[in-house]
Parts: structure tokens; C-alpha cells; sequence
């Protein structure tokens, strides 16, 4: 189970760039239900990073992207009130570009935008996401 794991999971996510906006989604479950944050999800068995993380923007927005270089590898732990481990991921995170498909947000988001980059204030993102979205936008030219 991914709550209360007896392991970490491998979660793959994604600056995604469409012309100069950022793809962001409205998380529908735990952890970050009802957050604004970078489309992504788990890891599959037998799935690489870049084609899980493909698949998982898929999903979440409708979009077919060209993924490139990593931007950056965090830890998400979450605990409970009994300092208990809920959430444990290991999150690898892509700079990727849309190259197909119209953005309609999937099962397992309730929102998906397209967000300029000078107007992320308002999606009250977490400092790791806007950290995240700051390297990928410095890295652009590497796509």
C-alpha cells in the first residue's frame, strides 16, 4: 500500500513546458489532494523513468510530451500526528515539452492549466514544486 508503506516508492514528475506556459494539476487524492502541483504519479514494475513519466502526463492531462533531462530527485515523506511514516516517495522530476494532444485533466486530477510562469503565485504551490519549476525553466534550453 502507498499509505503507511513498508517501502519507499518511486514517484516521476514533470516541468511541463507548453510554449511558455507550465502545466500544473489539481491533485484529487492524498497526498496534496485539492493542491495545485506538477503532473506525475508512480512508478510502474517494469516501466522506465521516462516513459512512467510520459505515461503518468498522459493520464493526468491528455498530453504527449518529449521528456528530457532530470531537474532534480526529492524526498517526500509525510507523517502523521503520531509521527508515523503516511507518505513515502522518492520523486524524480523531468523537464519535459508538449509535442501532441489537448490538455483535459485526467481520473486522477480534478483541474489541469496551462499557468504563465510570472503567475504561479496564485496556485499557492509548495516551495519543493516552485523550486522544481525554477531549475526546469533555467534548463530550458536543454530540451
Amino acid at each position: 500500500s502507498r499509505v503507511y508503506p513498508d517501502r519507499p516508492f518511486v514517484g516521476v514528475g514533470a516541468v511541463v513546458l507548453a510554449a511558455q506556459d507550465i502545466v500544473l494539476v489539481k491533485r484529487r487524492f492524498e497526498p496534496l489532494a485539492d493542491e495545485w502541483s506538477l503532473p506525475g504519479g508512480a512508478l510502474e514494475l517494469g516501466e522506465t523513468m521516462t516513459i512512467g513519466v510520459a505515461r503518468e502526463i498522459q493520464e493526468e492531462t491528455s498530453l504527449q510530451v518529449e521528456v528530457g533531462p532530470v531537474i532534480d530527485v526529492l524526498d517526500r515523506i509525510v507523517r502523521d500526528d503520531a509521527d508515523q511514516v503516511q507518505y513515502h516517495y522518492v520523486l524524480v522530476d523531468f523537464l519535459c515539452r508538449v509535442v501532441g494532444g489537448t490538455l483535459a485533466p485526467g481520473s486522477d486530477v480534478s483541474q489541469a492549466v496551462l499557468a504563465a510562469p510570472n503567475a504561479l503565485e496564485e496556485y499557492r504551490l509548495t516551495s519543493k514544486a516552485r523550486a522544481v519549476i525554477t531549475r526546469g525553466l533555467a534548463m530550458q534550453n536543454q530540451l
